[in-house]
């Protein structure tokens, strides 16, 4: 791990993993920690992954300013890890809501973006968001697991937001709900800042036309990788939103929902490191 200074002076962590040309890792949430990243899969075998703990998470400092947790607030510090790192333009990951700051760096510094990987990323950012209609269907695909019946009563209280929905629900976020399935989930709250999490897409954070037509500018490629049974975002929301990069292609993991890399590691570190590697 090392520390880095934001440009507003917040210090801030990235931890680094594995070996080969280097991958910067936003992590989603939002404002989860990085550590729930692991190491992708085993990616470290292809790639050293700089894990960046976004101001407040893990090992990074609490900003002074509460707003700047505001996504398109951080876009300054995903290039202060750019410049840090000292690279002209780099290959980026991000996982879910990490996406929204993803597409908001690449819009605002196209050319400074080699290749980018957008992992289960409903794009916010992008005026794209998984509706409760698309999240039921998919999560109707799943009658025929055992937890079923118990699970989705408390994922429909979920979608309602009420306070007394049991985490049962978290096994939708997975393509296996097995036991290394149930202690990754069980790490969110105490990865998550929920104080950062409610100001992440505050008013102001998103400004749809103006990113997608920012966007038009981008020459790098982009994979956007979707769980065959997510449902946010579902795999045809993902193809909506790959229509707003100009080289933007869909890879739909087979048996997978919210994180790819834990349920099929062979299959997602393929597919993420043939496309990184592509001439």
């Amino acid at each position: 791990m090392f520390t880095f200074t934001a440009p507003d002076g917040t210090e801030l962590a990235c931890h680094v993993r594995g070996s080969g040309p280097p991958l910067v890792c936003l992590p989603g949430g939002p404002m989860r920690a990085s550590a729930y990243l692991g190491d992708l899969g085993g990616l470290t075998a292809h790639r050293t992954l700089y894990l960046l703990d976004l101001r407040g998470t893990g090992d990074s400092a609490v900003p002074d300013d509460e707003a700047t947790y505001r996504c398109d607030r951080q876009v300054a510090d995903v290039e202060a890890l750019r410049v840090r790192l000292g690279l002209e333009r780099m290959d980026v990951l991000a996982h879910s809501a990490g996406g929204n700051l993803a597409a908001l760096h690449a819009a605002r510094h196209p050319e400074r973006i080699a290749r980018l990987v957008l992992v289960t990323s409903a794009q916010r950012a992008l005026g794209h968001a998984a509706s409760p209609e698309e999240r039921r269907a998919a999560a109707r695909l799943r009658r025929h697991e055992p937890w079923f019946e118990a699970a989705y009563p408390e994922y429909e209280k979920m979608l309602a937001g009420r306070d007394d929905a049991d985490y049962l629900y978290d096994a939708f976020f997975y393509g296996r709900w097995d036991e290394r399935a149930r202690a990754h989930a069980a790490r969110t709250d105490e990865q998550t800042n929920e104080r950062a999490e409610a100001r992440y897409a505050a008013e102001g954070a998103y400004d749809p036309p103006a990113t997608r037509a920012a966007l038009t500018r981008l020459a790098a490629p982009v994979l956007l990788i979707a769980g065959e049974l997510d449902g946010g975002p579902c795999p045809e929301l993902v193809r909506r939103v790959a229509r707003c990069y100009p080289r933007g292609r869909v890879v739909v993991q087979p048996g997978a929902a919210h994180y790819p890399w834990l349920d099929d590691e062979e299959f997602f570190v393929a597919k993420v490191a043939e496309f990184l590697s592509a001439a």
